[in-house]
C-alpha cells in the first residue's frame, strides 16, 4: 500500500543530521516513559478507551514504516505483515485492524518483540533521513513526531487509569509531588473581543484540525486568570453539587446517575473523611491549591452553573491566550487540559486532505467537546495556543480542568474610572508607563513634604527662597479681593507665602486629585487664616474647565509652583499653559516655578535620596494603586531608578521589576519580565529662554522672571 500525497505545506528545511537526532529525541522519550513499566504492565487495557502501552510503542513504530519508509525508503523490508493489522488505530484506506477494545488481548508480540520492532524501524528511519529531504517527506516527519508526543502523553493517561483499578495504587513515578502554593482568589482578566484571528498560520507544523485560520466574532468577554483548584471542587461538592439537577445537562446529569459521580475520577473519600486521588506518583491527599483534574465536560459545566460563570468558548480562550499586552494569564499550558463549551467541529474551509493520512482528524468531527491548553502529561513544547484537543463530553480519564470565564458586564456595574483607564493603558504600553499625577494620595503627599526637606533636594529650599525674596513683589500686582488657584496644591506650603504677603486675597482655591490631600491642607489653612475663604476642587488641574464654585466672579491668579509643569513634555506644558489661560481667563496673572537645567551631579541625587525617600514614594503610585484599583502589586519587587536624560533634557524615574511576576490590576493582568521597567515621572530641566518660548506659544506675556543663585531655579510671572 503507498498512500496518497498529502498537499504540501510550506515548510523550512531541514538538514538530515537535525531531522536524524530530533527523530531519536522523540523515540527515545517514548522508550524512557515505558521504562519503569514490566512486560505485564504494558500488556494490560483497562477501559476501551485506553490502549497498553506496548500497543501505543508499535503503533507510533508502525505509523513511520507505514507513511515514511514504505512509500520513501527504496528496498525497505516490512518487518511483519501482521502488524499492520495489528497496530493500525483507524486508517480504513490502510486496512482492516484490531478492533480497539480488544487491543489488550494481544499477548503477542510481547514488549521485548516490539522493542526490536521499534530498532529496526529507527534504523530505517535513519537511512532514510540521511538522504535528500523532499518537503513531502519532512512533512510526514513533522506529522509522525507530533503524533508519536500525543501517544507519550496517552501513555501516561492510560497507565494511570490502569493503575488506579489496582487495590495497591501502584507509583508510576516515585517521589512526592512539587509543592504548589496558594494561588489566591480567582481574577478575572477582560477582554475586548471584536473580530479576532483563530487557528494556525499557513507555514509551520500545525494538526489540520487547526487550519484554516480564520475570523470569528467574539463579544467582550472575562476570564480567569487560574484554573478551579481542588479547594474550590470540594466546595462544589460540600454544597452538593453531585446532587443538583439544576446545574446539570439533561445527558450530564443522566450519566452522573448511571455511573455514581460524586466526586472527580480517581477521588476517593477516606475512612477520616479526608479526600485522595490517583496520580501518577500513587494515591495521595488531594492538595487543594492545584488544579483539579479528571472532571468530564458535564462536571465542568454544572460546576461553572454553581459558580454563576461559564465555560470559555474554544475562541475566546484562543484569543485571551494570544492576546498582545501579556494578559498576565495564568496554567494556560501545562497544568491541565481546559474545557471548552464549543463543540468539536470543522474550521469554515476545511477540507480533508487526500489518502490515508486525510482521515488524521476530520472524521472525529462530531459528538465531541473541545479542550485547549495542555496538562503534565503533554510532552514539553508539544503544546500551542491553536492546538484543538477533543474528548466525548463524559470522558474524565484525560488530565482535564475547568477555567472559567464569564461575559463582561462591568460597564453595566462599575461607573467611568479614569485613575483605572489610564493605570491600564500606561502598563499597557510599551514601554509601561504610569501618571505622575497619581504619586499624590495622603501618603505620597506626606512623603514629598519629607523629599522637600532632604538636602539632596534643592528644589524646595532654592525655590521657597526665591518666592520668600520676591513675594512683595507678586503681592503688588494681586488685585484685592483676588482668588488664588493653586494648580496640583499637595500640602500648600509654599502657598502661606504668598497669602502672608498678599492678605488681600480673599479666596484659596486648590485644585488637585487627591481628596484626602485637600482636606489636610484645607483644614490647616482654615485654622491659620480664618478670616480666608476656602473653596477647594477635587479634579485633575489637567482637564479641569472652570475654577472651584468659591472663587468665580474675582480676580484669579493661578499658582504653579514645585517645578511640577517639569511633569509635562514640552507640549504638553504648552497645553496645560494654554488650558490655565482658558480657565483663569482675561486679565489673570499665573505664577509658575520651574528647575533649570544643570549639572547631573546636582540633578540625580535630587531625585534619588541616600535615606530611600523617592524610592518609597515612587513605589508608593503602586501601594495607590492596589488600594484604589485592588492591584496586586508587591512594592518590594519593584527597585527605584533615576536617570539623566541629557537628550530630553529631563530626570526619569522608573520603578523596575526585580523578577519575573504578574499583577493584577481590577480585571486586567500585566506580566513583568526582570529588569523591565515602569516609566512612573519626568521633571523636565528647562533653560530660562526655553520656558518663555513655551509660554507665549500657550497664549501668555512673561511679565517677569525671577532665577535664582546656584542650583539655579526660575519663577515666572505670567499675565493673560
Amino acid at each position: 500500500m503507498t498512500p496518497d500525497d498529502l498537499p504540501v505545506i510550506d515548510l523550512a528545511d531541514v538538514e538530515a543530521p537535525a531531522a536524524i537526532e530530533r527523530y531519536r529525541r522523540v523515540r527515545r522519550r517514548t522508550e524512557i516513559l515505558a521504562a519503569p513499566l514490566s512486560p505485564e504492565d504494558q500488556s494490560a487495557q483497562s477501559m476501551p478507551d485506553a490502549s497498553p502501552t506496548k500497543w501505543h510503542r508499535a503503533h507510533t513504530t508502525w505509523f513511520f514504516e507505514t507513511f515514511l519508509l514504505t512509500p520513501f525508503l527504496p528496498g525497505y523490508a516490512v518487518h511483519d505483515p501482521d502488524y499492520n493489522y495489528l497496530f493500525n488505530s483507524y486508517y480504513e484506506a490502510v486496512g482492516p485492524r484490531q478492533p480497539r477494545p480488544q487491543r489488550g488481548l494481544l499477548t503477542r508480540p510481547s514488549a521485548q518483540a516490539i522493542g526490536l520492532y521499534r530498532a529496526h524501524v529507527d534504523t530505517a528511519m535513519e537511512r532514510l533521513l540521511a538522504g535528500p529531504l523532499t518537503p513531502e517527506i519532512s512533512e510526514r516527519l513533522e506529522l509522525g513526531l507530533a503524533h508519536e508526543e500525543q501517544h507519550q502523553e496517552l501513555i501516561l493517561m492510560d497507565i494511570l487509569h490502569l493503575f488506579a483499578q489496582s487495590p495497591l495504587s501502584p507509583a508510576y513515578q516515585a517521589g512526592a509531588p512539587a509543592h504548589r502554593g496558594d494561588h489566591g482568589p480567582q481574577r478575572f482578566h477582560r477582554f475586548a473581543g471584536g473580530l479576532v484571528e483563530i487557528g494556525a498560520e499557513e507555514t509551520g507544523f500545525a494538526f489540520d484540525n487547526e487550519r484554516p485560520r480564520h475570523r470569528a466574532y467574539v463579544a467582550p468577554f472575562r476570564l480567569s486568570d487560574r484554573l478551579v483548584t481542588n479547594g474550590e471542587w470540594i466546595a462544589f461538592i460540600e454544597a452538593g453539587g453531585y446532587q443538583r439537577v439544576d446545574l446539570w445537562l439533561s445527558e450530564g446529569w443522566a450519566k452522573a446517575r448511571e455511573e455514581d459521580w460524586s466526586a472527580p475520577a480517581y477521588w476517593r473519600r477516606e475512612a477520616d473523611g479526608t479526600w485522595t486521588t490517583m496520580t501518577l506518583r500513587g494515591r495521595l491527599p488531594v492538595d487543594p491549591s492545584a488544579p483539579v483534574l479528571h472532571v468530564s465536560y458535564y462536571e465542568a459545566a454544572a460546576y461553572a452553573a454553581w459558580a454563576g460563570r461559564r465555560l470559555p468558548t474554544e475562541a475566546e480562550w484562543e484569543a485571551a491566550a494570544t492576546a498582545s499586552g501579556d494578559t498576565g494569564l495564568r496554567q494556560l499550558f501545562g497544568a491541565a487540559w481546559q474545557w471548552t463549551s464549543s463543540a468539536y467541529a470543522a474550521y469554515p474551509g476545511f477540507k480533508p486532505g487526500a489518502g490515508a493520512l486525510g482521515e488524521y482528524n476530520g472524521k472525529f468531527m462530531v459528538n465531541q467537546m473541545v479542550l485547549r491548553g495542555g496538562c503534565e502529561a503533554t510532552p514539553p513544547g508539544h503544546s500551542r495556543a491553536t492546538y484543538r484537543n477533543f474528548f466525548h463530553p463524559d470522558r474524565r480519564w484525560m488530565f482535564a480542568g475547568v477555567r472559567l470565564a464569564d461575559d463582561d458586564r462591568l460597564v453595566e456595574v462599575k461607573p467611568a474610572n479614569a485613575f483605572l483607564d489610564e493605570v491600564i493603558a500606561g502598563l499597557s504600553a510599551t514601554p509601561k508607563t504610569l501618571p505622575a499625577k497619581y504619586f499624590y494620595d495622603a501618603e505620597g503627599s506626606r512623603l514629598f513634604e519629607q523629599i522637600c526637606e532632604l538636602p539632596e533636594y534643592y528644589l524646595t529650599r532654592t525655590e521657597t527662597a526665591l518666592l520668600r525674596e520676591i513675594a512683595p513683589e507678586i503681592a503688588a500686582r494681586i488685585p484685592d479681593g483676588a482668588a488664588l488657584v493653586e494648580f496640583g496644591s499637595g500640602a500648600s506650603t509654599k502657598t502661606r507665602i504668598l497669602l502672608d504677603a498678599a492678605p488681600r486675597v480673599a479666596v484659596y482655591a486648590p485644585i488637585d486629585i487627591s481628596p484626602s490631600a485637600l482636606d489636610e491642607a484645607a483644614a490647616s489653612l482654615r485654622k491659620d487664616y480664618p478670616s480666608l475663604t476656602i473653596a477647594p476642587l477635587v479634579e485633575d488641574f489637567t482637564k479641569a474647565l472652570a475654577p472651584p464654585d468659591g472663587a468665580r466672579g474675582r480676580p484669579l491668579v493661578g499658582f504653579f509652583p514645585g517645578s511640577t509643569i517639569g511633569n509635562f513634555a514640552p507640549e504638553e506644558a504648552e497645553a496645560l499653559l494654554r488650558g490655565a489661560r482658558r480657565l483663569l481667563g482675561e486679565g489673570a496673572m499665573f505664577v509658575v516655578g520651574a528647575d533649570v537645567a544643570k549639572d547631573p551631579s546636582v540633578l540625580i541625587p535630587a531625585y534619588d535620596d541616600a535615606r530611600g525617600v523617592t524610592a518609597a514614594f515612587n513605589r508608593n503610585v503602586l501601594v495607590h494603586i492596589n488600594r484604589e484599583l485592588d492591584g496586586t502589586f508587591d512594592p518590594a519587587a519593584f527597585a527605584h531608578r533615576a536617570i539623566w536624560n541629557a537628550e530630553e533634557s529631563r530626570i526619569e524615574m522608573h520603578l523596575e521589576s526585580v523578577r519575573d511576576q504578574i499583577v493584577m490590576v481590577g480585571d486586567h493582568g500585566f506580566r513583568f519580565a526582570r529588569g523591565e521597567t515602569i516609566h512612573t515621572e519626568n521633571s523636565y530641566k528647562y533653560k530660562p529662554e526655553a520656558f518663555d518660548a513655551i509660554a507665549r506659544r500657550a497664549g501668555w506675556t512673561v511679565a517677569r522672571r525671577w532665577i535664582s543663585s546656584e542650583p539655579t531655579f526660575g519663577v515666572y510671572l505670567l499675565t493673560a
